[in-house]
């Protein structure tokens, strides 16, 4: 019997679970699991994960917190037991994320990232399995370039352009996420034009980056992210990681179409592609030109950052 598609994507990709639902991950088996506020407010809403929320509360209603500063310790209690119960079931890492008002705020980041950390690590888990996520704007790439000096391990994300890609490279931090489907999102509503496969633009961004990294011997690992369709998945084959939702792994699993390598670190080697050194003047100017990733970079920070609004309504009706 022929191997289905997510068992034939896992020989050449480390497939990772885009969710905050634990039954899936257990369904799908991927080795790391990524969350977002989006995701975990998703979940939150579900009465099978009420009572972490609610656990949430009582760990931290005798902190001798009040007011904003009790919310703020809630919520991220909230993201710490996701966390903790999703390393329960993943072999590999989660990617935990920073509150996305602090995308344009470097020692934020820098500082709640610590907190994230300090209160895995006071559960018993190695930072080694955590992943930090922070938006790709400068800032959140100058958080990342601290972190990874102190060994916090940073998933850079909402990533649209060549300019972050380069950047967060050159920065050291151990894992980007371009958003695949968000690129083809907006191209298809500029253009009216559908895509498939390698003429996605989300595609062809995420090959070029893969490409420029494997080429100049950049050890930031590539994972594609925020798929709208399996051909998109096919297509990135042989990318370092990929990170699907329960619906596309479902798909997945059901197919027996044969999968084939797409991305190689030989062909890699054998690119043209040359290499660039951006600053912050270069990084701004150079991302400025590409209206999509500015556009897409701006609309992902404002709806995670009302997601975790919702989230903080959530609590105050618990408090």
């Amino acid at each position: 019997m022929s191997a289905n598609q997510l068992d034939q994507l896992k020989q050449f990709t480390t497939v990772v679970a885009d969710t905050g639902d634990f039954e899936s991950m257990k369904a799908y088996q991927p080795r790391d699991a990524t969350t977002n506020p989006s995701l975990i407010l998703q979940a939150a809403a579900k009465p099978e994960y009420r009572h972490l929320i609610e656990k949430a509360v009582a760990d931290t209603k005798s902190s001798g917190l009040s007011g904003q500063a009790l919310i703020d310790a809630i919520l991220d209690r909230i993201l710490i037991l996701f966390g903790l119960e999703i390393l329960n079931i993943v072999p590999g890492r989660v990617s935990t994320e920073v509150d996305a008002r602090l995308s344009f705020d470097t020692e934020g980041t820098v500082a709640k990232a610590r907190q994230l950390i300090a209160a895995y690590e006071a559960e018993g888990h190695s930072r080694s399995r955590i992943l930090i996520k922070m938006a790709s704007t400068w800032e959140g790439i100058k958080a990342g370039e601290i972190l990874e000096k102190e060994g916090i391990h940073c998933n850079l994300t909402l990533l649209f352009s060549f300019a972050q890609a380069v950047a967060c490279a050159e920065a050291g931090v151990q894992l980007i996420s371009p958003f695949v489907g968000r690129i083809l999102d907006w191209h298809k509503a500029t253009t009216g034009k559908d895509y498939q496969g390698d003429e996605d633009p989300g595609v062809i961004s995420v090959k070029e980056i893969y490409t420029y990294y494997k080429k100049f011997g950049y050890t930031t690992e590539v994972m594609g992210a925020s798929f709208r369709n399996t051909g998109e998945i096919i297509a990135l084959a042989g990318c370092d990681l990929l990170t699907i939702g329960p619906s596309l792994l479902a798909e997945l699993q059901a197919s027996t179409e044969p999968v084939e390598r797409r991305l190689s670190p030989e062909e890699a080697a054998a690119s043209d592609i040359q290499q660039i050194n951006l600053d912050e003047k270069s990084f701004r100017l150079m991302f400025n030109e590409d209206a999509m990733a500015v556009e897409k970079t701006a609309d992902g920070i404002r709806k995670f950052a009302a997601d975790i609004v919702k989230l903080e309504k959530l609590i105050q009706e618990l408090l």
